[in-house]
């Protein structure tokens, strides 16, 4: 009987020491769960853990309020693809209105992924998440949701801020340009003519006028400089004395939609001894262009029908064939430095302000040459 009794002894022993390690298991299994639950519970942002097939297995309660209109779905067991599914059946996420298998399908890729790679979620109520799923050593998933609604607002804002404050600056230029254009385009007028009469014979009194007039208009470009906040340098009054001439007779084509300004062109050009063809416009530019041999062309950037940047790019790709190449040089009201850059752009060799000042015209006719000759 004693030698039974030690065997048995023995396995109710071993099967004490058993169930107290398995309850010692138990209890510090219990204690780490605890001790995780009570970590993703202090953390503000939903927090989720599924295991390598999806299913829930623990998450905390900012979880389940971001979620709160899928957390009665919520159990362990249950698959996350499946809670989406009856989330997009009550219309919980407006993405997938009209294209629910395909967003299910996508979302549920991204799951199997978790590769980390975030991307926001709008839900029915207005509110956006960032969305972070990646997995864990052991194959499950860790999912991190972050409510974002108060950062798209304001990004929201400061895009319309920032659309608006486009707006007004693509505006003031827009004015400024106009106001250039308004302002130089009949300066440039009365400042050519009166350049255009000093070179005639005048009496004492008109010449003592003339040059009251030349005064008047060097102010009033000043004024118009100072105003547009350009503040060009060289734009001031020509020396006086005798004209520039141009190098040889030169043939030059003038585009320019004001009747006054054509003139004035054509009487510089006529005093350095270059002969003008006038035209009112960029189409009609292009056609005299190519209809006759010019040395240079002189082209206003504002005009009807096609304006001088769209001309300047036709010569510029219609010589690609003829095998030839014409200076350019814009004359404009518009002198801003987009504006001076965009006319380099098209392919103009030169870009004057108006008012026009004969010695900066010949000089620019001059240098356009020598471009074409080194060009050559």
């Amino acid at each position: 009987m004693a030698a039974e009794r030690g065997p048995d002894l023995w396995r109710r022993i071993v099967r004490w020491l058993a169930r107290g390690a398995i309850e010692a298991m138990a209890a510090e299994a219990k204690l780490a769960r605890d001790r995780l639950r009570d970590a993703i519970e202090a953390i503000p942002e939903g927090v989720v853990f599924l295991d390598a097939e999806g299913r829930y297995v623990l998450w905390n309660r900012s979880y389940a309020e971001i979620y709160h209109r899928s957390a009665d779905l919520f159990r362990p067991g249950a698959r996350l693809i499946d809670t989406l599914r009856e989330g997009v059946r009550r219309g919980d996420y407006p993405a997938a209105s009209g294209r629910e298998e395909a967003w299910l399908a996508e979302r549920e890729a991204m799951l199997s992924a978790g590769a980390g790679d975030r991307h926001e979620q709008q839900l029915a109520d207005g509110r956006w998440l960032m969305i972070e799923d990646r997995r864990t050593s052991d194959g499950g998933i860790i999912g991190l949701r972050v409510d974002i609604t108060a950062l798209k607002a304001q990004a929201d804002a400061l895009q319309r801020a920032l659309s608006r404050a486009e707006a007004a600056s693509r505006a003031k230029s827009e004015f400024l340009a106009d106001m250039s254009h308004e302002l130089r385009t009949p300066l440039n007028g009365v400042s050519g003519l009166a350049q255009a009469l000093e070179a005639t014979d005048l009496a004492g009194d008109q010449q003592a006028l003339l040059t009251d007039l030349r005064a008047s208009a060097a102010e009033l470009e000043r004024l118009v400089h100072g105003l547009l906040d350009y503040g060009e340098p060289g734009l001031g009054p020509a020396d006086e004395g005798a004209a520039a001439q141009v190098a040889g007779a030169m043939r030059v084509l003038v585009a320019d939609d004001n009747p006054t300004n054509r003139k004035v062109i054509e009487l510089m050009l006529a005093a350095a001894g270059a002969a003008a063809t006038c035209v009112e416009n960029g189409d009609e530019a292009v056609r005299a262009w190519g209809a006759g041999a010019f040395d240079a062309v002189l082209m206003d950037l504002r005009m009807p029908v096609m304006d001088g940047l769209a001309a300047i790019r036709a010569i510029r790709a219609a010589e690609a064939d003829a095998g030839r190449r014409t200076p350019i040089i814009v004359l404009s009201a518009n002198t801003s430095p987009q504006d001076r850059a965009a006319s380099a752009e098209a392919g103009a060799d030169a870009h004057i302000g108006k008012p026009v000042q004969a010695a900066d015209l010949v000089a620019a006719l001059n240098a356009a040459v020598g471009l074409e000759e080194v060009a050559a």
